[in-house]
């Protein structure tokens, strides 16, 4: 029996190793699981939304990190997970996505002697000012197993010097989450509908700092949601962060542009699902519209997620006000068919994949 042990730091890594979590508990006999979450993001609309209504695996174990910079939550990450590591002794930590839990867990098991396997691995924005590509690099150079979703991952590691037999294309455990829910996503539509009095809209979710901590780019983008918001009504569920940037920088919204609280998953998966155009600068919502086959805005210079630019629904677009406009306008009329422009085994069954992996190793 293999000892797994997987770990999760915010929301999208839980979208990630659910299935993968789910998939093993129907091979008891093969694997005994243990699930924890570092506490880098945490919080009770999660708890109550991801466990309960969505019948996702609670975590055995948080290590309550919280916030802090980069340093401060990557030290504290190492700190508290080398004694669980020591308790449990996996044979193997499985690590999703990115984030500063995704390197710091990944860093105490490799002194440990511990084998680790990325899940989403070789994905790269070939950016370095971004924390997250640094805590990719460094993964996939310490990982025994690298498991990808798309063939330019594939690629990206190779010429990185990885192993070819470390390198398994396997898909993307985040659209077999994505599958799983979309039933319970149209289900709310009508309700959501209704509530926002909604028919065409644009749908925008911005995080990342150098959108929303900038003044001049942060009112650029606002601006052009000002401008399209007079053709199409725009639903911004903004993080509270992001509220109090627009405050501090004393940006103008237009009141067809509706600031409204964070969404849960599912219901902004339904809002996704049936906008006319998704502007962001997410790496699961460029994911998420290329499977639904939804025109996607990505305001960034750069994404390490091409394929959803090669082959999605994805475009990138300069912050800047009059050309997102200019996107925005050309992507409500041109709404493509899902079907015929989803990457190769994003299928809703990746998890089966990998596990079937873990059992031949």
């Amino acid at each position: 029996m293999k000892r797994i042990l997987h770990v999760v730091g915010a929301r999208p890594n839980y979208m990630k190793i659910a299935p993968l979590v789910r998939e093993m508990a129907k091979h008891h006999e093969d694997f005994a699981q243990t699930l924890v979450h570092t506490g880098q993001h945490y919080d009770d609309n999660m708890s109550k939304i991801f466990f309960d209504e969505l019948e996702m695996p609670r975590p055995d174990m948080n290590l309550e990190v919280g916030s802090g910079t980069h340093a401060e939550q990557t030290a504290q990450v190492m700190m508290r997970f080398e004694p669980v590591l020591i308790e449990f002794k996996p044979d193997w930590i499985v690590v999703p996505g990115d984030v500063n839990s995704t390197l710091a867990c990944a860093l105490v098991a490799s002194k440990l002697g511990i084998k680790i396997a990325h899940v989403e691995a070789g994905l790269r924005s070939f950016d370095r000012t971004m924390p997250e590509e640094i805590n990719r690099l460094l993964t996939d150079q310490i990982a025994d197993l690298l498991l990808t979703t798309s063939r330019e991952a594939d690629e990206n590691l190779l010429r990185e010097g990885v192993a070819p037999e470390k390198i398994h294309f396997v898909g993307n455990t985040m659209i077999d989450t994505l599958v799983r829910l979309v039933p319970i996503a149209d289900a709310r539509w009508p309700s959501l509908r209704a509530d926002f009095n909604l028919d065409r809209f644009v749908l925008v979710t911005l995080h990342r700092p150098n959108n929303v901590d900038d003044a001049d780019g942060l009112n650029e983008i606002i601006s052009a949601l000002n401008e399209a918001s007079a053709d199409l009504p725009v639903i911004f569920p903004v993080h509270p962060r992001t509220r109090q940037r627009i405050a501090d920088h004393r940006i103008s919204v237009r009141e067809s542009v509706r600031l409204t609280e964070p969404i849960g998953y599912v219901d902004f998966l339904a809002l996704q699902a049936h906008a006319a155009v998704v502007v962001t600068d997410s790496g699961g919502v460029q994911e998420e519209t290329t499977f639904l086959g939804v025109p996607c805005l990505t305001v960034r210079p750069n994404t390490e997620r091409p394929v959803t630019t090669t082959l999605g629904t994805n475009r990138l677009v300069k912050r800047n006000s009059s050309e997102i406009v200019s996107a925005i306008r050309d992507a409500a009329q041109h709404r493509r068919d899902s079907k015929n422009h989803r990457p190769e085994l994003w299928d809703g069954r990746t998890a089966e994949r990998i596990v079937s992996l873990f059992r031949e190793l």
